[in-house]
């Protein structure tokens, strides 16, 4: 559906990754995982982009994108927007989803990369899911993990979710995972990996990465899902 609203509320989840807001219309059905297209105004000019939903479909009070900003036209246009914005939102798209259907899944995240999982985990709790759900997200430092708070609540709450953070530029002081996400901490992470269902997100380079290491764990194509998130700036 299209509808137009307004901007609800900001939220910066790091240094740079920020949050947005927008009333969630009763009519408004999507999916954990789905994506939608949101069009902006800037400089007499209408700017169009699709985000995944960070927001689960559980919380009906609003939805939810976040972006990693940097210095395009159209983080520029997000970093000037005040709460009473006028958007266009068009929603939802996409079919990296999840709704309860495999037993266990291995979400493997990079960056950014980490949205739709937010949406997965936020639902999979908020659902009372049986799921065995273990999210393996990488960064490069600590900074620069995006609701870190929010996921370790998450995993406080559901006896069925493992979160595993690893940094690439870990201090001295960082006490979990260091290094890229690899075949061996797949292996030590998920156990059963044989028996999981691994979704991937984040850049072009990275899924094709994680693709290969799923390959390379001797699992089948169908055992891995994907989503690619091109366009960063």
């Amino acid at each position: 559906m299209k509808f137009e609203t307004r901007l609800k509320e900001i939220i910066p989840r790091t240094h740079n990754v920020t949050s947005f807001r927008f009333p969630r219309p009763a009519e408004l059905s999507y999916k954990a995982g789905q994506f939608f297209f949101i069009t902006l105004k800037a400089k007499r000019k209408e700017l169009k982009k699709h985000f995944s939903f960070s927001s689960s479909p559980t919380e009906k009070t609003h939805v939810e994108f976040t972006k990693k900003l940097s210095d395009s036209d159209f983080s520029n246009t997000l970093k000037a927007l005040d709460e009473g914005t006028w958007a266009r939102i068009d929603a939802p798209y996409g079919k990296f989803t999840f709704e309860g259907e495999h037993e266990k899944i291995g979400l493997i995240a990079g960056g950014i990369g980490i949205t739709p999982f937010k949406s997965i985990c936020q639902y999979c709790t908020d659902m009372r899911l049986a799921t065995k759900v273990t999210l393996l997200y990488g960064n490069r430092t600590e900074k620069d993990i995006a609701f870190r708070k929010e996921l370790e609540a998450l995993k406080q709450e559901n006896k069925n979710l493992k979160v595993v953070f690893t940094l690439n530029e870990a201090s001295d002081e960082w006490k979990g995972a260091t290094g890229f996400i690899t075949t061996e901490m797949i292996k030590k992470e998920i156990p059963d990996y044989k028996e999981t269902v691994f979704y991937t997100c984040g850049p072009p380079k990275m899924v094709e990465l994680m693709g290969k290491l799923v390959e390379q764990l001797g699992l089948p194509k169908t055992q891995l899902k994907r989503e690619y998130f091109t366009g960063y700036k």
